[in-house]
Parts: structure tokens; C-alpha cells; sequence
């Protein structure tokens, strides 16, 4: 809906205030009068009469010659009576909308944090998780955002071919944190929320499709797909977490496997250094090609994780290289690495610190301690199932 709207109005504030304006004026409605036939179409020629109704209030208000001209071509596309069956052939529209996010006039943030806003459909508290900052800066950023979108009056366009580059690795990383908050969700009641997996990956294919040699668009649906592949595999039978150590390779998905390993190849073959999501994919494919977690390929993912290491700067890194380390070299040499990042500033309050150390502190077999790491990572996580999980952890190290 908000894709749909701003393509007509130009204003994502705009057209986020109408889509939620519908939205509420269903709540209010549909308990008396029971769901419409067509619930989308509903809602869009809600979000439509209100449009028009601020519309024509602003051109009565302001009568400008100008402005007049263009609302009245606003409201002349608001009145097609066909734009409702339209709600389902968006594609085009999100795919606009993901561009003019990631536009340059705003900086890096604020892109990431409106796209995730607008097309990832996540909540202030969990973009602000995922980005380890506060609420109150996520809230200003987004505010901030659309204001300046709308001041610069930045086009509802993909951009031209030339343009494309310096607003790629925005694009990337919104769809990559989309598809994480679905692969392992921050909050709420669900450890993994496939909805938001499947739409980063029709956004990291559309993109494909539309770049197919650029090497990090082909890097970054590779890896999800690999990723995606083990989603069924990652729940229990009532939704609890089932780690990777002991999923049943069975039920992971061997087509969207043989699709990443397809695209990892193409992404390799195009030359070049590789890219973050190249080298990530590179290590899902370690995973995806072993039998077991002892038949892994480990000192290749602890040699993979070096160069990412070394190209991203990022501690979510190191401690994911730590625990390959662990797996590859031993506990001890892992555990060298988790406490040399207790005193990095973008972990304090991450809860797979605690959580990881926990892990290689029951390896070396120094029960008790584990057990204060699964508690203290218990106590940072917002996740309910993954909680359960860290205490139940806590709970088997002290029987």
C-alpha cells in the first residue's frame, strides 16, 4: 500500500499517514461489517478517498498556481477507478520505493532505517537492535528521513544504470537485515518470522534479475538462499529453536541449496575481490555441502571469516570467527578470542557474547561458569524462544 501511494503521491510520510489511516478506519469498521471480498482493494480505496480529501484541502488552502496543477494530476491518477485492483501487482512499485529510501540525499542510517521502516515492515525497538543503538536515535532518524525525502523531492523511480552503484550497498544491506529479522527474529514470540525471508528474497531476486553482473546482488540471494534453505530445519514441533548442531539436514531445502551454490558460482566467476555477501555465502556453502557438523569444512570457514574480518572491521564478525575457531582449532583458541571482545562498545547488551561463551565455556567443561553466560544471555535477549532456549541451557548445566 505505502508503494502504491507514494508512486501517485510522492511523499512517503504522505502515503504512510493514508496507508495507516486505512488501516485504522478498517479496524474500526470491518468487527460490524465483517471483512470485505477483497481486503487490499478495500484498503486502498480508503487510503484513496482520504488522499483526495487532504488533497483538495491543501489546494484550497494554499491556491497556488503551481501546486494546483500538480495536485489536480495527483488527484486525476488518486481517481482511476482501476488503481484498487492494483494492489497486487506492486512489485514494480516496492522495488521504486526501495531505491528512493537508499536515495544519497539521506545518509547511510537514515536509508537502512526508513527501508526497514516502510518495506521490511519492522518495528523502532527491533531496527534499533539490529543496528545496536537506541530507540530514541532510530526514531529521529526515520523522522528525519522523510522529511528530507520529501524537501529534496526525490523521484519514485529506479535510477539510471550509471546511478545505480552509489546506492547499491544500501539497497543490499536493507534487504540482508529484512531476510536476518526473519531468519532469527529480535523480539516477540517467533524465532524465525519466514514472511520477511521471502520478501528479501523476491527483493534480492528482482535485483538480480536486473543486475546480473554485479557480483555482491548474486553474492547476497546466494547466501540467502543457502540460509533460507534451513528454515524448516531451525524450528521444533512447537516452535522451539533447534541449533544447527542438531538439525536434521533432511529437512533442509535441496533446491534452494542447489539455487545458492548456482548463484555463489556466479558471483565468483564474475572476478573480482569478493564482497561481504560473497564471502558469507561462501560459508553457508560450507555448511549446506557437509553431511554433519563434524564433517564441516571449518579452518575453510575460519580462513573465510578472516577475510571478512579484515574487510568489514565488525565484532558480530570476530565473535561468529570465535566460534569457528572453536570448531576448527579448539575451545581454548576460542576462548582467547570471545574475551578479547568483552570490552568492545557494540557488543555490550548483545546477547550471543554471553551466550557464545557460555557455549565454549561447557566444552572446556568449566560447567558453572557456562551456566552465568546462558543466564546473563537469558537476561539481554528479547527473543522468547530463544530465551527459553539460553535457560533451558542454564538449567541442564546446573543438573
Amino acid at each position: 500500500m505505502i508503494a502504491g501511494l507514494t508512486r501517485i503521491v510522492r511523499d512517503v510520510a504522505v502515503a504512510e499517514d493514508l496507508a495507516q489511516d486505512a488501516l485504522v478506519a478498517a479496524l474500526e469498521q470491518w468487527p460490524e461489517s465483517g471483512i470485505p471480498d477483497k481486503p487490499g482493494a478495500w484498503l486502498m480505496a480508503t487510503a484513496k478517498r482520504r488522499g483526495i480529501d487532504a488533497l483538495r484541502r491543501r489546494v484550497t488552502l494554499e491556491r497556488k498556481h503551481e501546486l494546483i496543477g500538480r495536485e489536480l494530476e495527483i488527484l486525476q491518477q488518486l481517481d482511476r477507478p482501476d488503481l484498487a485492483e492494483r494492489i497486487d501487482a506492486v512489485q514494480d512499485d516496492i522495488l521504486r520505493l526501495i531505491f528512493m529510501t537508499c536515495h544519497p540525499v539521506l545518509s547511510r542510517e537514515a536509508r537502512v532505517a526508513l527501508t526497514l521502516r516502510l518495506l521490511g515492515g519492522l518495528s523502532t525497538p527491533e531496527i534499533a537492535r539490529a543496528f545496536l543503538v537506541s530507540e530514541g536515535t532510530v526514531a529521529q532518524r526515520i523522522v528525519r528521513a522523510k522529511r528530507t525525502l520529501a524537501e529534496a523531492r526525490v523521484p519514485f523511480e529506479v535510477p539510471n544504470r550509471d546511478k545505480l552503484p552509489e546506492r547499491l550497498s544500501a539497497v543490499l544491506e536493507v534487504i540482508y537485515l529484512v531476510f536476518n529479522e526473519g531468519y532469527a527474529a529480535t523480539a516477540g514470540e517467533h524465532w524465525i518470522r519466514p514472511a520477511l525471508c521471502e520478501d528479501a528474497l523476491r527483493l534480492g531476486r528482482i535485483l538480480a534479475a536486473m543486475m546480473p553482473r554485479e557480483p555482491e546482488v548474486q553474492g547476497l540471494l546466494a547466501l540467502m538462499e543457502l540460509q533460507a534453505s534451513r528454515l524448516r530445519a531451525r524450528v521444533g514441533p512447537h516452535g522451539e529453536p533447534v541449533l544447527l548442531a542438531d538439525q536434521d539436514r533432511a529437512r533442509w531445502d535441496h533446491l534452494l541449496v542447489q539455487r545458492g551454490l548456482a548463484g555463489l558460482r556466479r558471483a565468483e566467476q564474475l572476478g573480482g575481490a569478493l564482497g561481504p555477501y560473497t564471502l558469507q555465502a561462501a560459508i553457508a556453502a560450507c555448511h549446506a555441502q557437509a553431511r554433519s557438523v563434524e564433517q564441516t569444512d571449518w579452518p575453510r570457514i575460519v580462513a573465510l571469516y578472516d577475510g571478512l574480518a579484515a574487510l568489514t572491521g565488525s565484532p558480530v564478525v570476530e565473535l561468529n570467527r570465535a566460534v569457528a575457531v572453536t570448531m576448527a582449532f579448539g575451545p581454548e583458541a576460542g576462548l582467547e578470542l570471545v574475551d578479547s571482545l568483552a570490552d568492545e562498545p557494540a557488543l555490550q547488551g548483545y546477547h550471543l557474547l554471553p551466550s557464545v561463551r557460555g557455549d565454549i565455556l561447557a566444552r572446556l567443561g568449566r560447567i558453572a561458569e557456562a551456566r552465568e553466560e546462558f543466564e546473563r544471555g537469558a537476561e539481554l535477549c528479547d527473543n522468547d524462544r530463544e530465551r527459553e532456549l539460553l535457560l533451558a541451557r542454564a538449567v541442564a548445566c546446573r543438573a
